[in-house]
């Protein structure tokens, strides 16, 4: 299963919170999880087909700030 990730602005439970309905609607998305420990607040994406603009539109509509990681 392919793996994404991204340097975002979640950076609390609230945050999180916020944006789960999000990532949970976007049907690309099997798993995702936010390292809120990080400076970077990197979210990672699992799923099969997962179109990295999807994921990002995701997130920028729940509020918060993403750009992908480089591999």
């Amino acid at each position: 299963m392919p793996t994404l990730q991204f340097k975002t602005s979640i950076n609390c439970a609230n945050c999180l919170r916020a944006v789960t309905p999000f990532l949970n609607a976007e049907p690309s998305v099997e798993k995702w999880a936010v390292d809120t420990a990080t400076p970077a607040k990197v979210l990672t994406v699992e799923g099969t087909n997962v179109i990295p603009e999807q994921v990002m539109k995701a997130v920028a509509q729940a509020g918060f700030d993403i750009e992908p990681l480089a591999a």
